[in-house]
């Protein structure tokens, strides 16, 4: 069955290349016109993978194709996802599979109200790649990938193509929890590389505000019935930061390149959901609004 990619950005573009080195059918939907006669003209994705450089002449369309989809890899940013789900729900067949490769939460449930038709498999990758043009895109690190259905444990028959393709991956039963975790992580380390300005080990000489986001993500996870999540965190996310001390942060890197963040389904996120708990996060919550200072003085989008 031919796999479909919306969201030929870093991520997307290597899982693309990935299945279709291995053989497995696969497309690309781009967003408009223009974006697939840019493709067309270039003609292949070029993955850079330890400095050797691939081409993959991948099948693309366009959003506006008729071509049926049975399954379909959701690579797009959080903010993008319910908008460019929209534009193919009228292709989606009945019992159709949607892989949502996310960062943060709340976009994964606001695509899944608008799919009631369709299997909706949540992910959470700790795997790097960045663009290093139009359609050439740097695999900077082999990571792992956890997906799983909070509606349906059942582990569905296409993660042989996964293997076949090298994409190390885990069925997870409680991936809602391994979402919860991974925010935590990035609501604790990327606010505070961007408004320190710094790389993820110079947070060393702010640990007591990272300690202090820890305590209050704890408080948090616990509340919103994430124990699992919530166990050692402070303990992993000083593991993260020294294991990624020469890395600037995927948020530092959006706020230098001038790109919009994953703000909200991030800090905004844990925020609301903080008061939906009727939990006092103080700190937290200044976080979230010198962070949204700093994105507007930086003329972002701040949502």
């Amino acid at each position: 069955m031919t796999w479909h990619v919306l969201g030929a950005g870093s991520l997307g573009s290597v899982w693309a290349a990935r299945l279709h080195r291995a053989g497995v059918p696969i497309n690309l939907i781009l967003r408009d016109p223009q974006r697939l006669a840019s493709y067309r003209q270039v003609g292949a994705i070029t993955l850079v993978e330890h400095d050797h450089a691939t081409r993959y002449a991948i099948p693309a369309d366009s959003v506006d194709s008729d071509t049926p989809i049975q399954r379909l890899l959701l690579a797009c940013k959080a903010y993008d996802a319910a908008n460019a789900i929209k534009h193919v729900a009228h292709r989606l067949q009945p019992g159709a599979e949607v892989i949502l490769l996310q960062n943060g939460l709340g976009s994964q449930d606001e695509v899944a109200a608008l799919l009631p038709q369709c299997r909706c498999v949540f992910a959470s990758s700790t795997e790097g790649a960045f663009r290093e043009g139009g359609w050439r895109v740097v695999f900077a690190g082999q990571g792992h990938t956890w997906l799983g259905d909070p509606a349906d444990e059942t582990p569905p028959g296409w993660l042989a193509d996964l293997q076949q393709s090298g994409i190390a991956h885990t069925w997870s039963t409680d991936i809602v929890s391994r979402l919860w975790r991974k925010l935590a992580l990035n609501c604790a380390i990327n606010p505070l590389t961007v408004l320190h300005g710094c790389r993820n080990g110079e947070l060393e000489t702010h640990r007591g505000e990272v300690d202090d986001l820890c305590a209050e993500l704890i408080e948090l996870l616990t509340a919103c019935g994430q124990p699992s999540a919530a166990a050692d965190l402070r303990e992993d996310v000083w593991r993260v930061i020294q294991a990624t001390a020469t890395n600037y942060s995927s948020m530092y890197q959006d706020v230098a390149a001038k790109r919009r963040t994953e703000i909200s389904y991030l800090l905004g996120y844990a925020c609301n959901a903080g008061s939906k708990a009727g939990l006092r996060l103080p700190r937290l919550q200044v976080i979230h609004h010198r962070l949204q200072a700093h994105l507007g003085s930086c003329g972002l989008p701040h949502h």
